[in-house]
């Protein structure tokens, strides 16, 4: 049984999708925070999922990022549980490096996308 001060898979899920979303709309920590009202560890915690976010804070977050609440759940099955790709999406956009990835690999011509996906396979990825 996990404890009961350890995050929930579900708070991560939200939080990872909290931190992906604020860097979407290139937002500082301390820009959300200042928006919420609360300080930038608070949302360090939420992105952690070590704090959980409530009902009302997660539809001012959704104000703020211009999403529908939703967003922070898409990925999350009936019950609760997380597809194990969306989880792994949400990590690597979770990150500067990734979402700059993802921010740029369209705009890059089919051979250069394909010369990376070699690079990426050759150095041990699928």
């Amino acid at each position: 049984m996990a404890s009961i001060r350890s995050p929930r898979e579900v708070d991560v899920h939200v939080g990872n999708r909290v931190r992906v979303l604020r860097n979407l709309r290139k937002m500082t920590q301390e820009a959300l925070a200042h928006q919420l009202g609360i300080t930038f560890q608070q949302v360090q915690k939420y992105e952690k999922g070590s704090n959980r976010i409530s009902a009302g804070r997660l539809q001012h977050l959704a104000d703020i990022l211009k999403v529908p609440i939703t967003s922070f759940f898409e990925g999350l099955d009936v019950k609760g549980k997380i597809d194990p790709t969306i989880s792994r999406t949400n990590k690597f956009l979770a990150t500067r490096e990734g979402m700059r990835i993802a921010q740029t690999f369209p705009q890059l011509g089919k051979r250069a996308q394909q010369a990376i996906l070699d690079l990426i396979k050759a150095s041990g990825g699928r």
